[in-house]
This record gives C-alpha cells, sequence and structure tokens, in this order.
C-alpha cells in the first residue's frame, strides 16, 4: 500500500532557498521542516532576542501547519537546535505558551 504525499507551501512562510519542503503531508501526519526565525515578508532574519526569535519561529510553524490543515495543537514531536545554552530559558519560555 503506497501512501499519498502532498508537498505544503505557504507564502505566510519563508520559503526555503534549497530544495526542500515546508512540510509534507502523508498518512495522516504533518512532517514539517525546520524552521528558522525569518519574517516571510522581509526575508530576512529577525533582531532582538531569543525570546523574539523563538515568537517568529512558532509563527512561522503555525503558518505551515495551517496551510496542511493542522495547528500548533496537535504536534506531537518537536526538536529545538539552539546555539547557545544561555538562551535554553528565554527559548522555553515562549515554546511553554
Amino acid at each position: 500500500m503506497q501512501t499519498t504525499k502532498e508537498i505544503i507551501r505557504t507564502e505566510r512562510a519563508p520559503i526555503p532557498k534549497v530544495p526542500i519542503s515546508q512540510a509534507v503531508k502523508a498518512g495522516g501526519m504533518v512532517y514539517c521542516s525546520g524552521v528558522a526565525p525569518v519574517d516571510p515578508a522581509t526575508d530576512k532574519l529577525v533582531g532582538g532576542n531569543i525570546e523574539v526569535q523563538t515568537d517568529r519561529v512558532f509563527q512561522n510553524l503555525k503558518a505551515v501547519l495551517e496551510a496542511a490543515g493542522s495547528s500548533l495543537d496537535r504536534v506531537v514531536k518537536t526538536t529545538v537546535f539552539l546555539t547557545d545554552k544561555k538562551n535554553f530559558a528565554g527559548m522555553n519560555k515562549v515554546f511553554g505558551r
């Protein structure tokens, strides 16, 4: 049995510059690619502290999930990569919302 794949793309989140999809929907699940704190309106990384950047990441992820017919409240697993452990508390504060 072959699972149908649907490529997800939205202008409400940054369009990848490399040949990957923002997300793929398959077998009732949505698999999202990595999300960066890039403003889709300017295509630039947002400035500010880790909380501002984490908020932008979640705005981007929310847009991709909504384009796939899903939402943040249906997320099963996440992986977070930080460049500095000192940013964990600020990231976690936003993540907890």
